[in-house]
């Protein structure tokens, strides 16, 4: 029976089943979070007592600035950032025992490796892939889901294994990384041979050779190497 948590899972794998274009269905699953959030930040949990200690403490890093800034809801941003820095004039004061200066490194440190929204978003998503894990183990209809993906980016392949070894025993681990290893060394077979293709078109000698499914080879890559997370939103906080 398919429970509340399971169900964007599933919609996730069944979606990328369907449509090879959607991808990484975990890359699908982190970039919801990530809208989520940052919707949630901008709107219902701005100005909860709660939620503001903590955006006060860990900030976030830059990435998410510029995800939030071009939402363009800059007095939502202005009031986060007023009592953020409020709190750090006050953290980052020099005084104390210790060396000149440790007080502002320290918090500064801390500032520079925590993010609000990361740390959400990592909660959850760390749940999501034990959830994929656990339904594997579990659904008889998941596996099937499972052999009928387009590929796991590398960076979320990982965590399938990572997660595998965890939640299984010993003889449903090496099945389930083999099911998982069919799907990312099938693509990768595949990815390999576009990318030398559009490698190949560049040389004169095949000039007159069609581009077959080589055109988008070097996106596809870095997606598939990288993840395909921040997108969207991502080039126009860049300016794109």
């Amino acid at each position: 029976m398919e429970q509340i948590y399971t169900i964007p899972v599933n919609e996730a794998f069944e979606q990328s089943a369907a449509d090879p274009s959607c991808g990484c269905p975990l890359c699908t699953l982190y970039r919801r979070l990530e809208e989520n959030e940052l919707d949630l930040i901008l709107g219902a949990s701005m100005m909860e007592p709660d939620v503001r200690i903590k955006t006060n403490q860990e900030g976030f890093c830059r990435l998410h600035y510029d995800l939030m800034f071009v939402r363009k809801n800059r007095l939502g941003m202005a009031l986060t950032l007023e009592s953020h820095l409020k709190e750090l004039q006050k953290d980052i004061k020099e005084g104390g025992l210790g060396a000149p200066g440790a007080k502002p490194i320290k918090r500064i440190q801390a500032l520079e490796s925590g993010c609000y929204v990361c740390r959400r978003i990592e909660f959850n998503f760390e749940h999501m892939v034990e959830t994929a894990v656990l339904l594997w183990d579990t659904d008889e209809a998941f596996p099937a889901k499972l052999d009928a993906q387009p590929y796991f980016c590398l960076p979320h392949y990982r965590r399938l294994l990572e997660y595998g070894q965890k939640r299984l025993g010993k003889k449903k681990q090496a099945a389930f990384a083999a099911a998982c290893g069919k799907v990312v060394n099938s693509y990768m077979e595949t990815l390999t041979e576009d990318i030398s293709w559009f490698c190949k078109k560049f040389d004169y000698r095949y000039d007159q050779e069609p581009w077959y499914n080589s055109k988008d080879a070097v996106e596809r890559a870095i997606r598939f190497l990288r993840s395909d997370i921040h997108t969207g939103e991502t080039q126009k906080a860049k300016g794109k």
